[in-house]
This record gives C-alpha cells, sequence and structure tokens, in this order.
C-alpha cells in the first residue's frame, strides 16, 4: 500500500474495482471453490458490508422476504427493517451445533422469497458446513425457490478454519453458481479490518453492472492503493504461511478460551470449528446471578431494550471490564429465553486469559451484579 502511495495511487479509479485486483480475487476464488469465475463478475467494495444491503436493494422490493442465519452478522436483519422487507429469521440450535440443513430452511422458502443468506463459516458461532449440509440446501432452493432468487454466501472467514475442517461454498454445487453471489474480503483472512476491501462474485455480467452503479453512487470508488495492497496479499507467497500461523493462534486462543469457559459454574460452550468467535451458553450463569428475577422487575420501556444477557454483558463491561456481545446484537427477532454471549478471540492470549479470570470472579459476584442492575444506569 505504501508502495502505491508513493507511486501516486491516489486519484478516482475503476468503481468496479482495478482490474487486476478483480483479476486476482477471479482466479484465487475460482480455485479454491472449482469454478470458472471471470473478472467482469466481481465488484469490489470498502470492505465486506455494502455487499449485504445492496443485494437486498437489487433483488428485493418493499415486502419480499429475506431469510438468514439467527443469530448471525447483525445487518443481516437490520438493513431488512431499512428497507421495508419482511425479515424471515432461520433460528440455529445450539443442540444441532448451530448447523441447519435444507429440512430446516424448506418450511421458510415462499412466493415472497427473494434472497436467502449463508454465512460459513459462521459469525458469532463459529459454525462451518459440511458438503452434505450445503447439498440438502441447496436442493431445497432448486425446487422451492424460483429461479431470480438469490443466495448471499457471506464467505468471509474462508481461510479461518479449525481442527482440519474444510470450506465449501454452495456456489459450486451443481445448478447454484447462477443463483448465489459469493462475499468475501480482505478483513478476515489477511487481518486488514481497517483496509476496507471486500468484493462479491455475481452470477452474471448484467448483476455486476448494478453493484457497480450503486458503488458509483454511495462510494465513487474504493482507494486504488488499498486494493493493490490487496492484490499484492491474494498474490504472494508469503500468504499462505502467515495466514496458517495466524490461524494457529487463533486455535490455541479458541482452546484455552473454551475450556476456561466450560470450567465456570453456569456457562457451556462448544468449540467452533471456524472464524474467530466463541458463542457460550449463559443460561445457568443467568440463573446463578439472579439476572432472571432482576430483569422481570425492570420497567417494561427497559426490559424491550435488553434481555439477561445483556445485563451480564454490560455487568462484564463495566464493573470488569470485559468486552462481550449479547445475543441481541445477533438478531433481534426471536431472541427472548436465548441466553448467549459472544467473544472474540482475535487478541492476545494473556488478554484473553486475564478476561476469563475476570468472567470467573465476576460469575461469583451476585451482590455487585445486583447492585450493578438496580443503579439503573448503562443496562442496555
Amino acid at each position: 500500500m505504501k508502495r502505491q502511495l508513493d507511486a501516486d495511487m491516489t486519484h478516482y479509479v475503476d468503481p468496479q474495482g482495478l482490474l487486476p485486483l478483480r483479476e486476482a480475487i477471479a482466479a484465487d476464488m475460482g480455485a479454491l471453490r472449482g469454478l470458472d469465475i471471470t473478472p467482469d463478475r466481481v465488484v469490489v467494495f470498502p470492505g465486506g458490508k455494502p455487499p449485504i444491503g445492496f443485494s437486498q436493494e437489487v433483488y428485493c422490493d418493499a415486502g419480499d422476504e429475506v431469510i438468514y442465519p439467527s443469530p448471525g452478522f447483525p445487518i443481516y436483519e437490520s438493513f431488512t427493517n431499512y428497507l421495508g422487507l419482511k425479515p424471515v429469521p432461520l433460528h440455529l440450535d445450539e443442540e444441532k451445533g448451530f448447523a441447519f440443513t435444507g429440512e430446516d430452511l424448506a418450511p421458510l422458502v415462499s412466493p415472497r422469497t427473494k434472497l436467502i443468506i449463508l454465512n460459513f463459516p459462521s459469525n458469532p458461532t463459529g459454525g462451518v458446513a459440511t458438503r452434505p449440509q450445503l447439498e440438502s440446501i441447496a436442493r431445497v432452493i432448486r425446487e422451492k425457490a424460483q429461479p431470480h432468487v438469490r443466495v448471499y454466501s457471506d464467505e468471509i472467514y474462508e481461510k479461518i478454519l479449525f481442527d482440519g475442517s474444510r470450506h465449501y461454498s454452495i456456489a459450486a454445487l451443481p445448478g447454484m453458481a447462477e443463483r448465489t453471489i459469493i462475499a468475501s474480503g480482505a478483513s478476515k483472512s489477511y487481518s486488514w479490518t481497517g483496509g476496507r476491501i471486500g468484493w462479491a462474485v455475481l452470477p452474471t455480467v448484467e448483476e455486476a453492472a448494478m453493484f457497480k452503479t450503486l458503488n458509483i453512487n454511495y462510494f465513487s470508488c474504493i482507494s486504488g492503493y488499498n486494493q493493490l495492497g490487496t492484490k499484492l496479499a491474494i498474490e504472494s507467497p508469503h500468504s499462505p504461511p502467515a495466514v496458517e500461523r495466524m490461524i494457529r493462534a487463533f486455535q490455541e486462543r479458541r482452546d484455552v478460551v473454551v475450556d476456561e469457559l466450560n470450567s465456570i459454574d453456569g456457562i457451556r460452550c462448544q468449540l467452533p470449528k471456524g472464524a474467530f468467535y466463541v458463542f457460550p451458553n449463559i443460561a445457568g450463569l443467568c440463573e446463578r446471578l439472579g439476572a432472571l428475577e432482576l430483569y422481570d422487575g425492570l420497567p417494561p420501556d427497559v426490559q424491550a431494550r435488553t434481555s439477561p444477557a445483556t445485563l451480564v454483558q454490560m455487568f462484564l463491561l463495566f464493573r470488569y471490564g470485559v468486552a462481550t456481545m449479547d445475543r441481541r446484537a445477533f438478531g433481534l427477532i426471536g431472541a427472548e429465553g436465548k441466553h448467549y454471549l459472544r467473544i472474540s478471540v482475535a487478541t492476545a492470549l494473556d488478554d484473553l486469559k486475564e478476561g476469563m479470570q475476570r468472567i470467573r470472579t465476576a460469575s461469583k459476584d451476585v451482590d455487585g451484579f445486583a447492585s450493578f442492575v438496580l443503579e439503573g444506569r448503562r443496562l442496555s
């Protein structure tokens, strides 16, 4: 990126994305998925979020339905409300490992369905789809969804996999490439969140042109120096070993954090297979701390903005200095009675160990929790 700045790559560039980067993306994504991807179907965005919203704008009209995983990345649900669409959450059950199959998807597909969002590896659960799982999902989409319905396959954590897990894309299955938008970016695989470079492969050149037009109207273009920095990241022979070292570090941190969480009374946590989050069930902790009763005693307007897990989240943050996210952050619809937190392991191991010790101490601080809630501040 610094070399490109020195070369004066600081001007307007192609709103679809610089051709050298799109060529690198097409070659890399195609090779990993066994697909023939051409650069004219690739569009580059300022990060991974814009194509999520753009897909809802391009393919949906007011009243149309968007199916998305819940818990899932917050914008999946929130953007539907912004556009006047109907959100249709596909609830992921802990008992099923936060996974789902075509059998779970089938009842949600209707004539009003226009977009079906998938996210593997998953944020916040760390779920990784197996090929049979994706085959069952693809079968339902081919049988029940109209041909113009699009699948938005958010694969931004595609390279962050643990325990020998493998990433599969639904776009590689028969009859799905022409229905699927494949999205990824530089933030996760290359640990470059500040670079703000995301991309999507569209089913057709005409659809890519629509997304390019939205880029023009929203952003004009994406910084050329960052785009060429991303091209280097994708093509450099130094990248694969660097990414592998990062993944090994994430896996070590994941193992430590999950072990620590499962040793705390009232918390249970599954071992995620991908991404860099853990998603512990804190129902027992909510009960031990009295969060359920204290929540029931809050005024209705406050209850509407919080939950027992949110109270624990805020208690951990403001009394113990530990940052987590509650279940409500990953989809409000149907989140009632579900007590989870998301913890990121994308930080130093020593900090994570300290955080686990603080959570352990907080889990025993019944009086402190009660005083925090009764104080009535920072509850949502």
